[in-house]
């Protein structure tokens, strides 16, 4: 696999019909465990564990949804020092790579996450993904998603195009997905509860889903969503679980019993789980279950990718753990 020169060019190894398409940025992720206490300013702190991985909602989540059997790819920029390995890399779970781009002149994105089993830092540098929103833009309105059933964006769109943005990839046949992390600025802006309405599935932790709505309880943070027509909502719970608001409906699952190594990407293969099962049509009680068992058993291994489980495994859990 050559890298590219000149302007960024895409990789085309033919057209492909896909489940999902998962969008967003793409990292390399530098993460460090295994600390006798949490790093403080202005000392030196020596980790006992460094592994490197893939890294990024997006390429996570295209992970956990290939290793399901979910045919899944990714769209998004990596850079020209560590993309072909990046590439290489979701090859070898299953993840298709023709919609990645490579950037000539910057580097990939970087993310060192510094982890604890009850915790996690995140020092990011952005990189090359700064030509992912033009990237979606043009793959929105070009027709380049017309043979994708589902987009799921593991990115914060920007609010003054996001309404354009939706409709122009539904207008391709898409249903859509979003998970847009810790972004306090988006979150807190009215315009964001705004698009809930323009999405499938929405997939914030407790932390988000509070800045969003301004509420505590979890209840009542799910009932404010579905007074501003969010049609489904996915409310991650860390330790506590998950719960879901479907057609107005709630439910909730307790959390799996796992001993956590490393909670890296731990949202994003809950969103993997859910998403496998709701395109093939199951319950809202299976999705759920099905992703509160994969976003737990991926903390038994650092990374977001290397703990995720196959779907024999994820059938049993859910037939025994959950009958």
């Amino acid at each position: 696999m050559a890298l590219c020169g000149g302007d960024l060019q895409l990789m085309d190894t033919g057209t492909k019909t896909l489940d999902v398409i998962a969008g967003g940025d793409l990292f390399v992720d530098l993460m460090m465990s295994g600390f006798p206490s949490w790093p403080q300013p202005g000392t030196e702190a020596f980790s006992k564990e460094l592994h490197r991985d893939v890294g990024g909602g997006a390429a996570i989540s295209a992970c956990g949804l290939a290793r399901l059997g979910t045919r899944a790819a990714v769209l998004g920029v990596v850079g020209h020092d560590s993309g072909e390995w990046i590439a290489d890399r979701l090859t070898q779970v299953g993840v298709v790579t023709s919609r990645l781009r490579f950037d000539p002149v910057e580097p990939s994105g970087l993310t060192v996450a510094i982890s604890t089993p009850e915790d996690r830092t995140f020092l990011t540098y952005h990189g090359s993904n700064r030509h992912f929103p033009a990237m979606l833009a043009e793959a929105a309105s070009s027709g380049q998603l017309a043979n994708v059933r589902h987009i799921h964006l593991a990115w914060a769109p920007d609010l003054d195009t996001a309404a354009e943005l939706l409709v122009a990839i539904r207008r391709q046949g898409c249903s859509i997905s979003l998970d847009v992390g810790w972004h306090e600025d988006w979150l807190a802006d009215p315009r964001a509860i705004a698009l809930l309405p323009m999405i499938d599935i929405f997939f914030p932790n407790e932390v988000e889903a509070r800045r969003m709505t301004g509420e505590d309880d979890r209840k009542r943070i799910l009932h404010k969503l579905a007074s501003a027509d969010a049609p489904l909502v996915a409310l991650k719970l860390g330790p506590a679980g998950a719960a879901l608001l479907w057609d107005g409906n709630i439910l909730s699952v307790k959390s799996y019993p796992v001993k956590p190594i490393d909670t890296t990407g731990a949202g994003d293969c809950f969103n993997a789980g859910f998403l496998h099962f709701w395109l093939r049509g199951e319950s809202p009680l299976t999705c759920l279950r099905a992703g509160n068992f994969c976003g737990a058993a991926s903390t038994a291994a650092f990374g977001g990718v290397n703990g995720f489980p196959d779907l024999e495994r994820v059938k049993f859990e859910l037939n025994n753990t959950y009958a």
